[in-house]
């Protein structure tokens, strides 16, 4: 069964994404912790700079499809 392609978190959108941002809440978060956010080609820099104008650290790389190598 294929699984389900990946949408953007970026509210209201439903477009598929094709980037992951890897980031953490300093304040709250060990260095060892991390969340993910997956965005869409339109949405990839306005969530990146949400998390960056927190200084949040904040990693972004092309989202690999289901089933890829990693």
């Amino acid at each position: 069964m294929d699984a389900e392609p990946a949408m953007c978190s970026r509210a209201g959108c439903r477009a598929a994404a094709t980037w992951r941002i890897d980031w953490r809440n300093p304040r709250i978060h060990s260095a060892d912790r991390r969340k993910t956010w997956v965005a869409c080609d339109e949405h990839r820099d306005y969530l990146r700079d949400f998390l960056a104008t927190r200084d949040f650290p904040v990693e972004v790389s092309q989202l690999e499809a289901a089933g890829e190598p990693g």
